[in-house]
């Protein structure tokens, strides 16, 4: 029997993981050895001698390249680091979605946020029992007392309030006090429960059965007015679990209740050792679904091929699905795809050998069972793919010390304070030897260059002397589309691995972000519209001179049909980069576009902005065209931006939206505000040269007044709110001003910085400017018209010191001042931009 093909489709499909955690920090207290095991304390020092913990071990060490042992994983991690490590484990794990339930509350654990830069899609799953603690260690206002009837009023609000935002939901009431649910609890006995729950002391821990109860009927009711599945823990867990309570058989109260009758439930785990009584349940009950993480990789192997053929005995194949249970560390994650890979394909080859598949059927089976079917069940709007194929998400190696075969150069890419990108160019073997592990030297003096010549600014305090290292960050490796012989990976650029350098631009951003996060809890979301001119080459007199591409209006149809060829390929370049565009158009300059990216958190919108420029401009090279991100290439034509979209999120919830007068939240207010206020300061950041102020006009739509406006594209802060968000709530605020000769790093950490400090001292906005600027006279503030306003208003405050750090701040001062004196005696140097940007 040939099964080549039911192998091929079993490695290269990519999955959908239903049910995951959050990772932590490396420096959690979060025991290592604790994500291979369930067991706990002193239990824990002898779960080294079992049969899963030694092969998920070997797996690992064989996935890393490093010594076979605890002690030589846990230092591989530590001398890595956390993102690298993640990028390896999610590329050889081939993960395409995953569903996070992030109610384990870890210590230093990850938001999922953080996440969605090592998978295309990350979703949330809400567990109820820890959103009702959460509520109930909340003091009412004036000091009233809780009663069942506002619990349950606040508790199906906030359901009902991000229904819309998660993907199920999830209850731990196997834990508690069991999963014989009584579906029908009264409202005493629910009230006795939540009496009893709030004598005790805080946080809050719900076990009184009666009101556990309650909570899971209300949910279900909220889950199946939404059409939410509800997952359900079942089977095995840690010893906080009594397992004889935890048998998916006691749920028949539940099941043959009518209400739910049209529910959705996932029976998580395989319910092991219970999985032959949930292959039971789902085979005669609609409603029920089997999920089989965690038993896979934790039992031994005969355990995980005797539980996935105990769960397909009856179970209906279209009713089972995949999922890692990862949690805490990247390499659950890995071990939970990798075995049950090689599970699946060992239990459907049996079900051929056997005759109750045919091959055929067997390779539709394991790709239900990956993907499609969570696909479907929990409505992702993704495709199945499988690595290798021309639209894969990811082709990168699954083990950092094995080249990928066809790869001959690696590309390591890093942005200077001037805004230029550069790379340095390694061989693959050596890359994969020492460069990703150690880095490649780089002078201090490269973070010191201006645009207009590759010497140092002397008041930079950047010389000659001394060399930092650019170590690649493993998590942005990418194989090149237009050169797939090549990779390229951004840098950070550090002393020695593991220490930032101060003047890095990416660790700017992650320390201001870092900010933001301890002090109120949030995230900054950002999205950039790249606008610039496609340039063709013609000669005039024997000269080469660089001319539009085509001479259209704004939007033109004809415009774009010309240069979509173009577009076919850079749109499908930045798709196979996991870069998102939302829209592309004709701007209204001659040979001009502009490119919409996707909106995600502020880290990783700097870094896809770094490889959409790259994208773009190389595919334009491709054919013979040259593209510019120049404000202004030509004083006889419009301007180009980057134009930035900024929003607050919180836990994966956009918070930026209120209720307020401006449909802003009282920290999004608080937060604009202070852009808005120290922004003659930011232009310093996002408005970097001189030749940026000539494209910072009135009537450009290049908002040039310090005002701020509810779609209003003249001034200088945009409130937005896009199709498909509430009337009058505004989602994000744009600024106008960021244009493509900004480092992305540093603008956004100059705008986050702006965006604490109107935090921070609790700043107002003033009134929106929601008419044409025209109509207004000398009361309208304009912003700095040059950059020597722009630099001389930096030098007034030195607010963004210590958000930002001195010595950066020194440095972008100093190159900000050369370029004035330089372009201030060339005023034709400008000219040679279009070849640096």
């Amino acid at each position: 029997m040939d099964l080549s093909e039911l192998k091929k489709a079993v490695e290269t499909v990519e999955v959908v993981d239903g049910h995951a955690h959050n990772i932590v920090s490396l420096d959690s207290s979060f025991p290592f050895l604790g994500g291979f095991s369930e067991a706990h304390g002193d239990a824990l020092t002898h779960a080294l001698h079992s049969l899963s913990v030694k092969r998920n071990l070997k797996d690992i060490a064989q996935l890393y390249g490093c010594e076979n042992s605890l002690r030589g994983i846990e230092e591989f991690r530590r001398v890595n680091g956390l993102e690298a490590i993640s990028s390896t484990c999610f590329k050889a794990a081939k993960i395409s979605a995953i569903l996070i339930d992030d109610g384990v509350n870890f210590d230093k654990e990850h938001d999922i946020e953080w996440h969605k830069a090592f998978s295309p899609f990350v979703g949330r799953i809400l567990r109820i029992e820890r959103l009702a603690e959460t509520i109930l260690d909340e003091e009412l206002p004036g000091g009233t007392s809780w009663t069942l009837d506002k619990f349950t009023e606040i508790f199906v609000g906030k359901l009902k309030s991000v229904a819309g935002e998660i993907f199920g939901l999830k209850t731990i009431a196997a834990y508690r006090s069991g999963l014989e649910i009584n579906p029908n609890v009264s409202k005493i006995d629910a009230e006795e429960g939540l009496t009893e729950t709030l004598v005790a002391s805080k946080p809050i821990r719900i076990e009184n059965k009666n009101f556990i109860d309650f909570i899971f009927t209300q949910s279900l009711e909220v889950a199946q007015q939404f059409d939410l599945p509800m997952q359900i823990h079942t089977g095995f867990g840690d010893k906080d679990l009594d397992m004889r309570l935890s048998n998916p058989l006691h749920l028949r109260d539940v099941l043959e209740e009518k209400r739910f009758s049209k529910s959705r439930l996932v029976l998580l785990h395989a319910s092991y050792p219970f999985s032959k009584e949930a292959s039971y349940l789902a085979s005669v009950y609609s409603q029920v679904y089997l999920d089989f993480g965690l038993a896979l990789p934790k039992l031994s192997v005969h355990g995980m091929i005797s539980s996935i053929k105990e769960l397909l005995e009856l179970a209906p194949i279209n009713k089972v699905m995949f999922s890692t249970d990862g949690y805490a560390f990247p390499e659950t994650y890995y071990l939970g795809a990798q075995k049950s890979r090689e599970v699946i394909f060992s239990v459907l080859r049996d079900a051929c050998i056997d005759g109750d598949l045919d091959i055929h059927e067997a390779v539709q089976a394991a790709k239900d069972i990956f993907a499609e079917n969570s696909i479907r069940f929990y409505k992702l709007k993704l495709p199945v793919k499988s690595f290798g194929s021309a639209n894969t998400i990811s082709a990168a190696p699954t083990n950092t010390n094995v080249a990928l075969s066809g790869i001959r150069l690696v590309r390591i890419l890093w942005v200077d304070a001037s805004g230029q990108q550069r790379c340095r160019v390694v061989p693959s073997a050596r890359f994969q030897d020492t460069v990703q592990r150690n880095g490649v030297g780089l002078a201090f003096a490269a973070m010191g260059m201006p645009s207009f010549t590759d010497g140092t600014v002397e008041e930079s305090k950047l010389t000659a002397t001394g060399e930092m290292r650019l170590v690649p960050d493993l998590s942005t490796r990418k194989i090149i589309p237009w050169e797939t012989r090549e990779e390229m990976v951004l840098a950070d650029m550090c002393l020695k691995p593991g220490e930032p350098w101060e003047y890095c631009p990416r660790e700017a951003l992650r320390r201001v972000s870092k900010i933001l996060k301890e002090e109120f809890n949030f995230v900054m979301n950002a999205g950039f519209e790249n606008e610039f001119f496609l340039l063709k080459s013609v000669l005039r007199q024997g000269k080469e001179e660089w001319v539009p591409f085509d001479f259209t209006p704004y939007s033109s149809t004809s415009s774009y049909d010309a240069a979509s060829p173009i577009f076919q390929e850079i749109v499908a370049a930045l798709d196979s980069l996991n870069i998102p565009v939302e829209q592309v158009h004709a701007e209204s300059g001659k040979g001009q576009f502009e490119v919409v990216l996707g909106y995600g958190p502020c880290t990783l919108s700097a870094d896809n902005l770094i490889f959409a420029r790259e994208t773009i401009r190389a595919i334009a090279r491709k054919h013979g065209l040259l593209a510019t991100f120049v404000p202004k290439y030509s004083m006889e034509d419009i301007g180009s931006g980057a134009h930035v979209h900024v929003s607050l999120f919180r836990d994966g919830k956009n918070v930026f939206m209120g209720s307020s007068q401006y449909g802003m939240s009282k920290a999004g207010e608080e937060f604009m505000a202070g852009v808005l206020y120290h922004l003659p300061r930011i232009l310093a950041f996002i408005a970097p040269i001189p030749n940026s102020y000539d494209r910072l006009q009135p009537h450009t739509w290049s908002g040039p007044y310090q005002c701020w406006g509810r779609e209003n594209k003249e001034v200088a802060v945009r409130a937005a709110s896009p199709p498909g968000f509430p009337d009058g709530l505004v989602s994000n605020f744009e600024i106008r001003s960021f244009d493509g000769c900004a480092n992305p790093h540093i603008g956004l950490a100059a705008i986050l910085a702006a965006g604490i400090d109107g935090l921070r001292k609790h700043l107002s906005l003033p009134e929106p400017v929601d008419t044409d600027t025209s109509t207004f006279g000398p009361e309208l503030k304009r912003l700095p018209e040059s950059l020597s306003e722009s630099l001389a208003a930096l030098n007034e405050d030195n607010f963004m010191a210590d958000l930002i750090g001195e010595k950066l701040l020194v440095a972008v001062k100093a190159i900000r001042k050369a370029e004035i004196d330089f372009y201030s005696n060339h005023k034709d140097a400008y000219k040679q931009l279009i070849y640096r940007y």
